[in-house]
């Protein structure tokens, strides 16, 4: 403790000799005698233990005073800072518990630490004797400001995070949201990114996808594949049906839950129309739907059944043309 306060003493009597001689400098560059005494300045040559001990009792006062906040400030932000990341760890395993999406546990950790640690700084300053009422008032309106600059991003923000708590949409997905359509790639805090069919990338702010309407072709599982077969008028309904039906229960592909559904829907103008609605998986949606129209088209071939196509038939009286009227095909 000896060895420790004389090297104190030792430190503050050099500062205190380095001031002196400043102060000398500067009266003998003003024009007055470096050599003589004021109220505020000491003879270097009676300099002695009492004046040592004098630096020294004034450097503990203030070291006293200013010392402990300082060192309090410091444990204070070292402690809330340890604290801070605590909580923010428990709040994100809390929420990886629950089974939330890892891009929202990851953003609302970071800001309950950001938050956390904020409020820590804040009181290490104010023991420090900093008035923390000024610094508050000057965040607030930093983030006023900021909050006015940036209200399309925040209301991209805010649907970014309903969207990762509801989850509308998740990656891989295949949707129509916000004017586009294609599969999400990424959902972000402020845009979501969809690749279209034909593998262009389109990117939507998440404030449209969330404002509008959403169709997501993919999160049911199934689909039902809508087609729509046309017969002769002069062909055979009942055996046009029973046709189409043996090509739907030879395609593997095709649930049987539900029961795939083929029924005379219109009475077109050159045409009965039958509707032909199995379910498949997602996966298998576009490859059914593309080789059922191939193979239907075949059997009514072979079994001689028609797909009729529009046609007007022309009627020739006493060598004039008569008036075209609207046939059917034969």
């Amino acid at each position: 403790m000896r060895t420790y306060r004389a090297l104190i003493g030792r430190v503050g009597l050099i500062l205190f000799l380095v001031m002196q001689a400043g102060a000398a400098a500067a009266r003998a560059a003003a024009g007055a005698d470096p050599n003589a005494s004021s109220g505020g300045t000491v003879d270097l040559t009676k300099v002695n233990m009492s004046t040592v001990q004098e630096v020294w009792t004034r450097i503990y006062a203030y070291l006293a005073e200013y010392g402990l906040k300082i060192v309090g400030a410091v444990l204070i932000f070292l402690v809330g800072r340890w604290v801070a990341r605590l909580l923010s760890n428990l709040a994100a395993a809390a929420m990886t518990k629950a089974k939330l999406d890892d891009t929202l546990v990851r953003f609302i950790k970071d800001l309950c630490y950001v938050g956390m640690l904020t409020f820590v700084i804040i009181a290490a300053l104010a023991k420090m004797g900093v008035q923390t009422a000024s610094v508050i008032a000057v965040l607030a309106a930093a983030g006023l400001a900021v909050g006015l600059a940036l209200q399309g991003s925040l209301a991209n923000f805010a649907a970014g995070v309903l969207m990762l708590i509801f989850k509308p949409i998740r990656v891989g997905d295949f949707v129509e949201a916000g004017g586009a359509k294609g599969t999400a790639k990424e959902i972000g805090i402020f845009t979501t990114v969809l690749n279209s069919p034909d593998n262009v990338r389109i990117i939507v702010p998440n404030s449209q996808v969330m404002g509008g309407t959403i169709s997501n072709y993919t999160i049911n599982g199934t689909r039902r594949v809508d087609m729509v077969i046309g017969v002769s008028y002069e062909d055979d309904l009942k055996k046009a049906k029973e046709v189409i039906e043996g090509v739907l229960a030879t395609d593997e592909r095709i649930l049987p839950d539900p029961a795939p559904v083929v029924a005379v829907s219109a009475l077109a103008d050159s045409s009965v129309n039958f509707v032909v609605r199995p379910w498949v998986n997602v996966a298998d949606y576009w490859g059914t739907y593309f080789d059922l129209t191939a193979r239907i088209k075949v059997a009514l071939d072979e079994n001689g059944i028609t797909i009729p196509f529009p046609q007007r038939d022309v009627h020739v009286k006493n060598g004039s043309l008569a008036a075209p009227k609207k046939g059917r095909t034969a």
